[in-house]
């Protein structure tokens, strides 16, 4: 089975720098791999783990800083990394994102029977790139995914959450999935682990090399776009503590937060 995660490199959110154009500039800014992607990673080594001949191959679009981020997850378990960067894919949104991964899924990595990833990204929190991904490629796709309940070399069955509760889905392979956070803490890269991902070749290709049109990129490529972009200023209220119910029925009152 070959499995394709993909992920992204977020800025820390202690560290936002936006650019002229309102996007955020990834640039030499510390930057972490998304925490959704990391249970995406933490689903594919656990169908690793349980069935035979799988490999993994994470995949990401970004600057060539991302190239550490895919070292690591190979130290963690997975087999290969990809990198797709180019200046030209600077400011892309999720529709461009979706149709350049794709694109790059298509031409460099042929066939492939399952895409894992992240269900939110902490930098944009759309949840859109995933099923852009699947649209673009005509595949089925499950999202929101709490779990896994069986995964074959021709199937998939997941546990996703909906606003009335939960929904057992099953699809057929290839297929994407969005995964939320799991149950069970991600893995741990271990020595050998660290010792295979630096002697691992990370394979880099730009937008010419996945023969992609400059228009279909970037902000070019892209039908949305920020008009502004701010920190939120926070207002904090007086605050009057009561000390028993009547009391603070007495205040409700008094503040108007009832009405007949």
């Amino acid at each position: 089975m070959k499995i394709i995660v993909c992920i992204k490199q977020v800025p820390d959110t202690n560290d936002i720098k936006w650019t002229e154009n309102n996007t955020i500039q990834r640039e030499g800014v510390e930057s972490i791999i998304n925490p959704f992607d990391l249970y995406a990673i933490e689903t594919a080594l656990k169908i690793k783990n349980t069935l035979p001949d799988v490999e993994i191959t994470v995949v990401s679009m970004g600057p060539l800083q991302a190239e550490k981020m895919l070292r690591h997850t190979i130290a963690l378990g997975c087999d290969k990394g990809v990198l797709i960067s180019d200046k030209k894919f600077a400011g892309a949104d999720t529709y461009a994102t979706g149709k350049t991964l794709a694109t790059a899924i298509k031409s460099k990595l042929g066939d492939f029977d399952l895409i894992i990833c992240g269900q939110f990204a902490i930098d944009g929190d759309t949840a859109q790139t995933g099923p852009s991904i699947a649209s673009q490629l005509g595949i089925p796709q499950i999202t929101f995914v709490r779990e896994l309940k069986q995964c074959s070399q021709d199937s998939i069955c997941a546990v996703r959450e909906i606003e009335e509760g939960f929904e057992t889905v099953k699809a057929q392979l290839p297929a994407l999935i969005c995964v939320l956070k799991g149950l069970e803490d991600t893995s741990r890269a271990k020595i050998n682990g660290v010792i295979r991902a630096k002697n691992t070749v990370v394979d880099v290709y730009s937008m010419e090399d996945i023969e992609l049109n400059p228009e279909d990129t970037g902000i070019k490529g892209s039908p949305t776009y920020v008009s502004k972009a701010f920190r939120p200023v926070h207002n904090r209220g007086e605050c009057e503590f009561c000390k028993d119910s009547s009391s603070l029925a007495q205040k409700i009152v008094e503040y108007g937060g009832l009405h007949e």
